[in-house]
């Protein structure tokens, strides 16, 4: 019988660069590998390929995997549940230390792909495999990935299982229980529960909006918030800008249908709304047909084209939720484009304010600037992508794993899960485990 060890690596002191590895015997499957954006203050539309990945993890914002030199066994794949940078971003940076492959769903990958096309401080070489919900890979004799259909705020994330001769290891970071999504199918309820029959020896879950009661409203709420919004205003003749992440392309669906309801013509803004939007489109996720700038020189046009030929025909939606220095919407509030902030222009933000004290800071004095020139603020009109307190309860009971491992949170969201949990029936330090980053937790 070989032992199960859990190493956290990074997110189990914080929101952010997530990086969990598995351990069966010395065979080893590395879980995520992010960024944590607020370390670095950076924000969807920044760069982060020149900058040098030891001047990152002294910073904080990637992963100190200096932590795998001390696990004995060999790295046999780097498994990524989804393309948020705080899940990815670090595979720039660190893959390259591991010989393995790279494994993710096709918008996952592709999201992968452009960043290692655009690393200039490392030579990525990992193969780079596709594998979609519903299916499962072979890594060794005794070790197999198996994706399972989720939900979150981006497209084709899963749920990732590790089957090993021992039981299943379910890694769950980030979901939601949407029955009712916009694009995508409902999350694998019944391979879940399957699987919980079949005995899951330990779950990995997120504990970010555990603190929150009650259950996370679907993305059709959001659909009907973001739409009664923009749709349901009498005032036709002022502007109308909205923020969301650029990767939530299930919300820029809603943006974009809601700019044909208005008679307007919607213009997607920001590098990163050309990075996220252009892959989807090109794995034919979205078939939404709207005006795409990544340049700034480019965005700047046609902020000069919607003033010259009146706000009125336009719906611009553009990067910078979290007031972010550098982001249209700042540029905007700065004065530093063509595009001149009047009273009564309308700024919805259909995202909710990261909880740090930098993205809380950047948001006021954006949402401050603005104001002050007179735009009337829509202020989160979202719903999260994140499972809150009735959701981990039901994952629980529907898994009903026999250790459970909280992450992606700081103390006081993994201390909240694990009571949480409690509650349940589950024993601190005994079924239920609070880990730190750099710690390994062995099991059997």
């Amino acid at each position: 019988m070989k032992d199960i060890g859990i190493i956290a690596v990074g997110g189990y002191d914080e929101v952010g660069r997530n990086m969990t590895a598995i351990r069966y015997g010395k065979d080893i499957v590395i879980m995520d590998m992010g960024l944590r954006l607020d370390r670095v203050q950076i924000h969807e539309d920044a760069e982060t390929e020149k900058m040098h990945s030891l001047d990152l993890i002294k910073a904080g914002a990637i992963p100190d995997d200096t932590v795998m030199n001390n696990v004995e066994g060999d790295v046999k794949a780097i498994v990524c549940t989804h393309g948020h940078l705080d899940h990815i971003g670090a595979i720039p940076k660190l893959a390259h230390r591991y010989n393995a492959p790279i494994i993710g769903t096709p918008f996952t990958i592709e999201l992968i792909a452009q960043q290692i096309e655009s690393e200039r401080k490392f030579g990525v070489e990992n193969k780079l495999n596709i594998l979609n919900a519903g299916e499962t890979y072979t890594l060794t004799e005794d070790i197999s990935v198996e994706f399972i259909g989720g939900q979150h705020s981006i497209i084709d994330c899963v749920f990732v299982a590790i089957h090993t001769p021992e039981g299943i290891i379910l890694y769950a970071n980030d979901f939601k229980l949407d029955r009712t999504p916009v694009l995508g199918d409902a999350p694998d309820f019944n391979r879940l529960k399957s699987l919980g029959r079949k005995g899951v020896v330990a779950m990995i879950t997120e504990s970010t909006n555990v603190q929150r009661s009650g259950k996370t409203p679907s993305e059709q709420i959001a659909r009907d918030m973001v739409t009664d919004v923009l749709v349901g205003t009498e005032e036709t003749k002022s502007g109308v800008l909205v923020t969301t992440f650029s990767s939530h392309i299930s919300r820029i669906k809603t943006i974009v249908e809601a700019a044909d309801k208005m008679g307007r013509l919607p213009i997607l803004l920001g590098r990163s709304m050309d990075r996220y939007s252009g892959a989807a489109k090109r794995l034919g996720y979205i078939d939404y047909s709207a005006e795409v700038r990544g340049s700034r020189k480019s965005i700047d046009k046609a902020l000069k084209k919607a003033m010259t030929e009146g706000k009125d025909k336009y719906l611009i939606i553009l990067t910078g939720h979290q007031g972010e220095p550098g982001a249209v919407l700042s540029r905007i509030a700065n004065d530093s484009t063509p595009y001149g902030i009047e009273s009564g222009d309308k700024v919805v933000f259909s995202a909710n304010v990261i909880p740090n004290p930098l993205s809380a800071a950047n948001r006021y004095i954006a949402e401050t600037k603005l104001r002050m020139k007179g735009a009337r603020i829509y202020d989160n009109v979202h719903v999260s992508g994140h499972a809150s307190r009735e959701d981990h309860w039901e994952l629980l009971r529907m898994v009903n794993p026999e250790q459970v491992i909280p992450s992606h949170g700081d103390l006081g969201m993994t201390s909240a899960y694990a009571e949480l949990a409690e509650e349940a029936g589950y024993v601190l330090g005994d079924t239920v485990h609070i880990l730190r980053n750099g710690q390994e937790l062995c099991l059997r």
